[in-house]
């Protein structure tokens, strides 16, 4: 297992980090087995993986209390992750959210500390509920609010790091100004590139880590589905996707031809290194610069063992180039918006 350094921060965390969205079992992943979450978590320690993610949204602290759960005992070999929902980021409100989290995982302090998405993501959501409602749209909360209250948690000893999740350049560059964080979260693949525009290179200037989520595309760069119909509803939601599939929230017409053309050109490049296209695929993102982690997210022990033999696969120059050529075209149809689920951009 390969470690990197959290930030300006003592801390190593494996560079494959196990995300915990699953164990909510919700509609997107579907019923979960709190006893396979477990054997998971346990299975993710044995292999040298000790950073794990999670948020108080995912099942409603579901996940966080499953991984409790399976950390008891062991809690001192990991490093957690958790988020701040973006309508819970007021002083008073991120207060009672950290404590609630803490109980959900059956701690006494949070490793690393994130706010899921920025107050304006909630503002843009409550303007939509405002327009079919007639009501009026929450206000955006002030960001020194919210920074405030989590150096006051750092101080109490409740959380070790400050990072943020989805933050774009002026986001990223409000909180840089306010207060030290050492990562950014946001989805980074080989079928999602849009952060590569501006915001990575931002967080590089910032001296900010990136931690990717759904560098296999939520499962797509497994070569599990053959075309997008085989894609279950709940996964097949993301700006990739017809707008016209169940459960998407977002008006894009999608680009399914030119996403699949991508998947099957990035196959034939990986049986010829003689590679699965899941290990070829997180070499590739473990490869980018400023990437201090990824998250892979796995039901079983055996679905994370799959995922293993990435960490031993180095891609050369040559490889990279051709597996950046080969998804150009969806890099293109995403463009800017690193946002998967919606067409109005929620990070700014």
């Amino acid at each position: 297992m390969q470690y990197r350094k959290l930030g300006d921060t003592d801390t190593r965390v494996s560079v494959m980090a196990l995300g915990c969205w699953p164990f909510a079992g919700d509609a997107t992943w579907g019923a979960q087995d709190d006893k396979d979450s477990i054997a998971t978590v346990h299975a993710a320690l044995d292999s040298g993986i000790n950073f794990f993610d999670t948020a108080e949204g995912y099942g409603d602290g579901r996940s966080e209390r499953v991984l409790g759960q399976g950390l008891k005992g062991r809690r001192s070999k990991a490093i957690v992750a958790t988020k701040a929902s973006p309508d819970h980021l007021r002083s008073e409100d991120i207060t009672l959210s950290c404590e609630k989290s803490l109980r959900n995982l059956g701690t006494d302090y949070i490793d690393l500390y994130l706010i899921h998405w920025a107050s304006r993501a909630a503002v843009m959501a409550g303007r939509s509920a405002a327009i079919g409602s007639g009501g009026s749209a929450e206000k955006e909360v002030p960001l020194q609010e919210t920074v405030n209250a989590l150096e006051r948690l750092k101080k109490q000893g409740k959380v070790r790091a400050i990072g943020v999740c989805n933050f774009g350049v002026q986001d990223l560059s409000a909180i840089t100004r306010l207060t030290g964080i050492v990562v950014n979260q946001l989805p980074y693949s080989l079928l999602w590139r849009s952060i590569e525009y501006e915001i990575k290179p931002k967080c590089a200037d910032s001296k900010v880590g990136l931690m990717c989520y759904s560098p296999l595309a939520q499962g797509l760069l497994t070569g599990r589905y053959k075309t997008a119909d085989d894609v279950p509803e709940g996964l097949a939601r993301t700006r990739l996707f017809s707008n016209k599939r169940p459960l998407v929230r977002h008006g894009d017409p999608g680009a399914e031809k030119e996403t699949f053309t991508a998947i099957n050109k990035v196959a034939a490049i990986s049986k010829k290194l003689g590679e699965p296209m899941a290990s070829v695929s997180l070499a590739w993102v473990k490869q980018r610069r400023g990437v201090t982690t990824f998250l892979v997210g796995a039901r079983t022990p055996g679905e994370l063992k799959q995922n293993l033999p990435a960490l031993d696969v180095r891609l050369s120059a040559e490889t990279v180039k051709e597996l950046n050529a080969v998804t150009e075209d969806v890099k293109r149809y995403v463009g800017r918006n690193p946002d998967p689920w919606n067409s109005g951009n929620r990070t700014r």
